[in-house]
């Protein structure tokens, strides 16, 4: 049963209280975050990567992880946060046997556990918490504070210390467990008890924020037929005061809309002299919101822009063309790029890479490539399957006040008038990378695609032969990408193939190329020279700066 806020004048205050300075501050404190900033552009502060690699010699330990981790690591304060599943064990009072999602501190020196948060399942089974899957959301840590997203749909501030520090931080104060390997939670919230929603196969959503303001996408989805939104009226993002958990501002704008789940995480970032919290709907839509809400609890719309074709359809499974979003969108200069795709496990498909200008329209217009008529000319509201039928008389109009600077579906480079598999944008999960003009981005079908930043178009592209689900990490003028083969491929950042890669019998290759044997499907991440790279079972720590004299394993 879903609990309503009853005293406006508690939501004002709150409100009120995250005043217009804090709020254009986006990075006043030291933050670990997917993306490492709160722009989501996964490039790090780092000034360059070996020529040449000898694995071996170059990783400083090893840590043993679950047996599923699609969390992402993110390093701070000389901490290591992941989420992953309890199939290591870490806890003596917890057998492996026992399914939990699980979000792990790991030293950063030394690779060991300092402590863990465990939840059970679901009961509900995979409709609402995939067996195994873990948690998959990557924390947001501030000092000595960390949010994030359990596997049952709840919101956490937890203690970055747990109980290492001897202290029960409050408000909440009543955990079971207490001893030094325990996390220390400050406050939860349940968004399937308090605001009804209704996640499908997972919740996931990596959280950021803007100055006392946490942003997070519910995952309210379908139901278990995959027909419809039984949770009509649950929320799909949500503004929270990061200091206590209330709600400042609540949105369910995909409504009825929602193709299948809501798996993206939202990004923010001052747009000109707006702050701009950017969301991507499970309806295949990209929303910018005000962070600060509408002051009366209610989100404050600048823009909204459908992705997917007005005659593309969707069609549960692996068919139709029309898409939801699950790749964190990606803002840069006064441009926000996201890609289209559906959850991995529907194979390949069209997808569709778009460059949005963000500071066009700030009045809440539809800012679409093109607007839906019906057959009497008047506009038609926004539906689930498809927007435009022809066959019953309806059309798309191109839309004068389009924000959309390009969008990228595939190029025919080679000019033999069809698309190569290697041509085509398909389908993707992950977020582009932007440095130098220049844009990484990849898809579920293994191709990484290097781009105008500008104006989209193709400078190379490179088939992994394996499904991509990692976004790519940018250092120095290195590109990272892992793939789901376990193999890290290292490309030259440059528009120039012959530079970006090397020619290997007749092939072009990466320049760098090697294998950590095992899936890899969350990000990897860099702190103070260290390449940190997850696998389903390991967490690697890999030096980008001298080669290591020993191997050391996180026990």
């Amino acid at each position: 049963m879903r609990i309503k806020e009853t005293h406006l004048a508690l939501r004002v205050a709150v409100i009120l209280a995250v005043s217009l300075t804090t709020v254009s501050n986006l990075d006043a404190r030291d933050r670990a975050q997917l993306g490492f900033t709160s722009s989501r552009n996964n490039v790090a502060p780092l000034s360059e990567v070996p020529a040449t690699w000898t694995v071996a010699k170059r990783v400083q330990w090893v840590r043993g992880l679950g047996t599923q981790t699609n969390g992402s690591p993110v390093v701070a304060s000389g901490k290591i946060f992941i989420g992953t599943n309890n199939g290591g064990g870490y806890l003596s009072r917890i057998p492996s046997k026992v399914d939990l999602g699980v979000l792990l501190c790991i030293d950063e020196a030394t690779g060991g556990l300092l402590w863990q948060y465990g939840c059970k399942k679901l009961p509900t089974g995979k409709v609402h918490d995939w067996p195994e899957v873990g948690i998959c959301s990557t924390p947001l840590v501030e000092g000595d504070r960390l949010w994030f997203v359990s596997s049952r749909c709840e919101v956490f501030c937890l203690d970055a210390e747990g109980f290492r520090d001897e202290e029960n931080d409050g408000p909440k104060t009543d955990e079971e467990f207490t001893g030094d390997v325990e996390a220390d939670i400050i406050w939860r919230l349940d968004m399937m008890h308090e605001l009804g929603v209704q996640q499908h196969n997972m919740a996931n959503c990596s959280i950021t924020a803007v100055g006392n303001i946490l942003l997070v996408c519910t995952s309210n989805g379908i139901d278990r037929a995959h027909e419809r939104v039984t949770a009509l009226k649950a929320p799909s993002f949500l503004g929270l005061d990061k200091r206590t958990g209330r709600i400042i501002w609540e949105d369910n704008s995909p409504g009825a809309n929602v193709l299948h789940g809501q798996w993206s995480s939202p990004a923010v970032a001052k747009l000109g002299d707006t702050t701009q919290a950017i969301f991507a709907g499970g309806d295949g839509w990209l929303y910018s919101f005000d962070p600060r809400g509408d002051g009366h609890g209610h989100a404050k719309l600048f823009w909204k822009i459908d992705c997917n074709s007005k005659m593309s359809r969707w069609i549960d499974g692996n068919r139709g063309e029309r898409n939801n979003i699950i790749a964190t969108p990606v803002v840069h200069k006064r441009h926000v790029y996201v890609a289209t795709g559906r959850s991995p496990d529907k194979g390949d498909g069209p997808g569709r890479l778009w460059c949005i200008d963000a500071v066009k329209r700030l009045d809440g217009s539809d800012v679409s490539e093109q607007l839906a008529f019906g057959s009497d000319g008047e506009a038609l509201v926004h539906r689930r399957t498809q927007a435009v039928d022809r066959s019953q008389g309806e059309t798309a109009r191109a839309n004068p006040t389009t924000a959309a600077r390009w969008c990228h579906t595939g190029c025919d480079r080679n000019k033999n008038r069809k698309l190569a598999h290697c041509e085509r944008m398909h389908r993707t999960i992950s977020s582009v990378a932007i440095k130098a003009g220049l844009l990484i981005a990849v898809d579920i079908s293994g191709v990484v695609h290097c781009l105008d930043a500008d104006s989209g178009r193709v400078f190379w592209t490179y088939d992994a032969l394996a499904e991509i689900w990692a976004s790519p990490l940018i250092v120095g003028d290195r590109v990272i990408v892992a793939d789901g083969s376990g193999t890290v491929s290292i490309f030259r950042l440059s528009a120039d193939p012959k530079t970006a890669m090397r020619n290997v019998e007749g092939k072009w290759m990466p320049i760098v190329r090697w294998d950590l044997n095992g899936e890899i499907h969350a990000t990897p991440t860099v702190s103070k020279g260290i390449l940190y790279v997850a696998t389903q079972s390991k967490l690697y720590a890999l030096s980008l700066c001298e080669e290591s004299k020993q191997q050391k394993t996180g026990k």
